[in-house]
């Protein structure tokens, strides 16, 4: 199976690249989180997404109310039941994001040259000359010369649907910009930009906390994206504020990383947060065009070495309307795979785009195609370098027992564990087989009832690349007294053969914890 992956520093043969590619169980080791919305909320669209591939949903904010999304959440529950498919649910806030509401509908049209009014008096109906804005301190954060960029959803890149404007004045509480280009903005919400600028408003906002303590805590959310994170101390108010909701405490927190700002205090954030999401639409703006590609591959990297997932967003904004991607966008695809991403999250594509479905499995393909030629010796030699000696337990199991399933063409790793850690750190170091973590459920009460955890780790997986999770049954122990843990294996393993990952005489690395020890040992699966 894995002779004939070939590194991008061979010359790569023609064959390969003329011959198609072969379906496989795991479409590919990258995950695809999906933003569920008007065009992708149905049943039938939900199971045909988590059988394309799409593994996390994200339900964002910034639109709809939480009886829609609530619906769509229900409508998820019933495909993950009906395709048998495991789904981790993202909650996106809406953070300190300055908006232009258009009550009206009307698409409104900005002349290049012209001039036009950004107001925080939401009471004035918006046109082409005045837009007002949910922000009152605009005027003081911004001065002449400073960029502002307008536009539905994101700023699509797209000269005709979103706009350009640079500030010529600061009149009160008004601010005067001139229009760089001409552009139509239509619908009931854009987003606004503007570029470099720290704006004083909470990262997260009593909407966010109002939508978190009622609908994230009802539906015990997997993760939590953090819109417009800046500091480290956002992560760690936001943790605190997860804390007191009680059953929220596991849920994880990815930083979201937008602008200036948050790249400025990138490591400290890293070190506070479970994960990273790079939100190249807005970083993109921020940053000048040149320096896109270098922030992607040094964030990546340092996410890689910590252990901690990434996630890179805006990577084919063409399918939204095109069952296409450009050329461009496809080889963007595999670069963030190459780059270390472990997730590609689809916004638009599949929130509002014609082909939500077509989108996933166009993007699963790519990713898969490029896992193929990723260089993974050298990634694990620069892993193990950058961990440095002497290194702590876990993490030298985990590394020996994907060199070990290397060494022996292992078909897939098999990691037993309660907390998920164990398989996250075997994850790490980017073995070229699927990784599956048995979670084992732990028994543990709060003096009124009895409870088991395990269904939170085992989403919790559905973020991270190569690693697929099952929940074992209870009453079999992963932390066995005896060195054969028969049972939980035996199901894992048919589990493996039942999904076509193993078959007969193939070789499988398992890693488990016997007694106070942690132990890696390879089977050969007989007839």
């Amino acid at each position: 199976m894995h002779s004939n992956h070939l590194l991008l520093e061979e010359p790569i043969r023609m064959a390969s690249i003329l011959e198609p590619s072969k379906a496989s169980f795991f479409p590919a080791m990258t995950k695809i989180v999906g933003t569920l919305g008007p065009k992708s909320r149905s049943v039938e669209v939900i199971a045909s997404c988590l059988n394309a591939g799409m593994s996390v949903a994200r339900f964002d904010f910034s639109w709809g109310n939480t009886e829609y999304h609530q619906e769509t959440l229900e409508n998820l529950k019933a495909a993950v039941k009906s395709t048998k498919k495991l789904c981790a649910v993202m909650l996106d806030t809406v953070g300190p994001e300055l908006q232009v509401a258009n009550k009206t509908g009307n698409p409104i049209s900005l002349l290049g040259d012209g001039l036009v009014v950004l107001t925080p008096d939401r009471g004035q109906e918006p046109s082409s000359k005045l837009l007002p804005i949910n922000f009152d301190g605009l005027s003081k954060a911004v001065k002449k010369g400073d960029t502002i960029f307008v536009g539905q959803y994101l700023f699509t890149g797209s000269e005709t649907t979103s706009v350009w404007l640079e500030v010529s004045e600061v009149k009160g509480e008004d601010v005067v910009c001139s229009v760089k280009n001409s552009a139509t903005l239509a619908g009931s919400l854009f987003t606004l930009h503007a570029s470099q600028i720290h704006i004083d408003l909470p990262t997260l906002s009593a909407q966010d906390k109002e939508v978190i303590s009622s609908w994230g805590l009802k539906n015990k959310i997997d993760f939590l994206s953090l819109s417009y994170t800046r500091h480290a101390e956002d992560v760690r108010q936001a943790r605190e504020f997860l804390n007191k909701l009680g059953d929220l405490s596991q849920t994880q927190i990815f930083a979201k990383i937008e602008n200036m700002e948050g790249l400025t205090h990138f490591d400290e954030i890293l070190q506070e947060a479970d994960g990273i999401i790079l939100s190249r639409g807005n970083l993109g703006i921020d940053l000048p065009p040149e320096k896109v590609f270098l922030f992607q591959k040094a964030a990546l990297y340092k996410c890689n070495m910590a252990g901690k997932p990434a996630v890179v967003t805006r990577v084919v904004d063409s399918m939204t309307d095109n069952l296409r991607p450009t050329r461009a966008e496809a080889t963007d695809v595999a670069n963030a795979v190459l780059d270390g991403a472990d997730a590609i999250l689809l916004g638009a594509e599949t929130l509002r785009g014609l082909y939500p479905v077509d989108t996933i499995s166009t993007v699963g393909r790519i990713c898969a195609e490029a896992e193929k030629v990723f260089n993974q010796d050298l990634y694990f030699k620069k892993t193990v370098k950058y961990v440095g000696e002497p290194m702590t337990h876990l993490e030298s199991i985990a590394s020996s027992a994907v060199r070990a399933a290397i060494k022996v063409k292992a078909s897939v790793i098999i990691c037993f564990t309660s907390s998920g850690r164990a398989a996250r750190l075997i994850a790490k170091y980017r073995p070229t087989m699927p990784v599956l973590s048995v979670v084992v459920p732990r028994l543990k009460t709060n003096q009124l009832k009895w409870s088991f955890t395990g269904a939170f780790e085992a989403r919790q997986s559905l973020l991270v690349r190569g690693l697929y999770p099952m929940l074992a049954d209870p009453r079999h122990p992963a932390e066995s007294t005896s060195a054969t843990n028969e049972s939980v294996l035996k199901v894992a393993l048919d589990h493996g053969k039942a999904s076509g990952v193993v078959k007969s005489h193939d070789r499988v690395v398992v890693c488990q914890k016997v007694g106070d020890a942690s132990v890696v040992k390879i089977i050969e699966l007989e007839d």
